[in-house]
């Protein structure tokens, strides 16, 4: 079961740019930063309520990130839904006919356990299901 929106990531081009404006403009305190390696991306979290902003910035012209900056500029890239089973949320979005980027979890930031389905599949909204690793329950 979906439980609520986990973060909103938003791709930036400069972390250090951006955190601020998060900071000075919005008054929000950056949590902390971290690198994912295995997405070619740093990132920074804001905590809003509960709900996380993640601002994402390429470590390499070859990012996904990196590829989204280019075609569609700095803005949202993607809405993350936190989840008490993300296998059995993958299976559900399969069997509604949703095209899964990722049939099988793999660890993203945060020590969470992430997949993405497809844009073209969810009317134009990266959508990424995440769950705590330890209460991933996967059925294949």
């Amino acid at each position: 079961m979906i439980q609520r929106i986990d973060h909103l990531g938003i791709a930036v081009r400069s972390l250090d740019e951006t955190v601020k404006y998060y900071e000075k403009a919005l008054g929000l305190k950056c949590e902390r930063l971290e690198e994912v390696a295995s997405q070619k991306v740093k990132t920074a979290f804001f905590d809003v309520g509960g709900t996380h902003i993640e601002l994402l910035e390429p470590t390499s012209p070859d990012s996904p990130i990196a590829a989204f900056l280019e075609k569609r500029g700095e803005g949202i890239h993607h809405v993350a839904f936190a989840t008490d089973d993300i296998g059995a949320q993958l299976g559900e979005a399969k069997n509604a006919g949703v095209k899964l980027i990722h049939e099988v979890p793999f660890e993203g930031a945060a020590g969470k356990l992430v997949a993405f389905l497809h844009p073209k599949s969810t009317y134009g909204v990266l959508t990424e299901f995440c769950a705590p690793k330890d209460g991933a329950a996967s059925h294949h």
